[in-house]
């Protein structure tokens, strides 16, 4: 947990070694505990070993690149926020990157001031979301045939567990506290992303086909779109 007496850990994994240097010498003076690899493989080494409070990736590294380190660090830890770094600057590779999990993807060059306002929107919304998790006493929901613990990320049919994503888990919440009502997209946006960008939605939308087919073993559950404006979670009545 971050507090105002512990320093905020990075693990950072880039393979330049110019901007490597740049970046852990400015993430140092930032007073940030820094925690610096080369390639994806140390990357996974050093996250196996340590806990983190961020996670900073290069896309393109020797070994295993950032979205493969990337996905195989959520399946340890859904929290930990993800920025990604990376000089491609495609529709289709931004998608990709909230889609392994990311919460920021930045394209270079940058500024290291853009990266550290970044940072500490990040860090804030998380911080926020922790508070508000500790504030919240609602975390089991009934969703027609299913039980939904949304603190331990469990979407339940039966003796059935299935284990959701941080992001999956936050949307289905929401929806489940707007069921029956419309959930405005720019809120789950802001809500879950912190901001409403294309990509993220595109990335949105991909997370509400993800929990239809979660949902579909009950037929009186519906996810729907309204299009442009937001999405229902429809629970008919037995």
């Amino acid at each position: 947990m971050i507090t105002t007496q512990t320093r905020v850990r990075i693990l950072f994994a880039e393979d330049d070694p110019n901007l490597s240097m740049i970046l852990q010498d400015y993430f140092e003076i930032l007073n940030y505990d820094v925690h610096n690899v080369s390639n994806g493989e140390e990357g996974l080494k050093l996250f196996s070993e340590n806990n983190y409070d961020l996670i900073i990736l290069d896309v393109m590294m020797p070994k295993k690149d950032g979205f493969t380190l990337a996905k195989e660090i959520r399946e340890k830890n859904n929290e930990v926020p993800i920025i990604f770094l990376t000089a491609k600057n495609l529709k289709e590779d931004r998608i990709k990157g909230f889609q392994y999990g990311c919460d920021d993807y930045i394209t270079k060059p940058f500024s290291t001031e853009e990266l550290s306002l970044r940072m500490k929107a990040i860090l804030k919304r998380c911080s926020l979301r922790r508070h508000n998790q500790t504030l919240d006493k609602t975390d089991i929901f009934s969703v027609g045939k299913f039980k939904f613990d949304s603190k331990n990320l469990l979407l339940i049919l039966g003796n059935h567990e299935h284990s959701l994503t941080r992001k999956e888990s936050a949307l289905l919440k929401l929806l489940c506290e707007n069921k029956n009502s419309l959930l405005p997209r720019e809120v789950a946006l802001e809500t879950i992303w912190g901001e409403n960008d294309y990509f993220i939605g595109r990335s949105m939308d991909v997370f509400i086909t993800k929990l239809r087919k979660y949902l579909r073993p009950d037929p009186n559950i519906s996810i729907t779109n309204v299009h442009g404006i937001g999405f229902k979670l429809e629970v008919a009545e037995k």
